[in-house]
C-alpha cells in the first residue's frame, strides 16, 4: 500500500474533493487520515460495468492511494485500468446536483452516467 504517483491515473477536481470532505463531516469521520473515498469498477449496470463509489474507513493492501487536498481515493488494482484517465467532478444545475465522471476508457455510457462498457 503506497500513495500512487501524483501524476496522476485520476484526478479530482476542487469542488469534488470540497463535497466528499463534507461528506465525511456529515458522516462524523473528523480524521481524514485512514479514511478515503474507494473508486471502482463492478460488472453490471446497463452499460456492462458500473462506478463503485463508497466511503471506506482505510484502504485495502493492494489498494493504489491518491491524495487531493487531504482527500484520499483508494482504488483497487483490478479496477485501475478502467480508471486511468478519470475525472472525478462535482456539478450543480437548476436540475440536479452530485458527482460526475469524465472517463476517457468509456466507450458508451446509460443516460444516468453511473455505467458503461470500455
Amino acid at each position: 500500500m503506497a500513495v500512487a504517483d501524483q501524476e496522476k491515473a485520476i484526478s479530482v477536481t476542487p469542488k469534488a474533493v470540497s463535497k466528499i470532505r463534507q461528506a465525511f463531516q456529515k458522516m462524523g469521520v473528523a480524521d481524514l487520515k485512514n479514511a478515503g473515498l474507494r473508486l471502482g469498477v463492478l460488472g453490471g449496470g446497463c452499460s456492462g460495468l458500473s462506478y463503485q463509489f463508497k466511503f471506506d474507513t482505510k484502504p485495502r493492501p493492494t489498494d493504489h492511494i491518491f491524495d487531493f487536498d487531504g482527500v484520499q481515493v483508494f482504488i483497487d488494482p483490478k479496477s485501475i485500468r478502467f480508471l486511468q484517465g478519470l475525472t472525478l467532478d462535482y456539478k450543480e444545475t437548476l436540475m440536479e446536483s452530485g458527482f460526475v465522471f469524465d472517463n476517457p476508457n468509456a466507450k458508451k455510457s446509460c443516460g444516468c452516467g453511473t455505467s458503461f462498457s470500455a
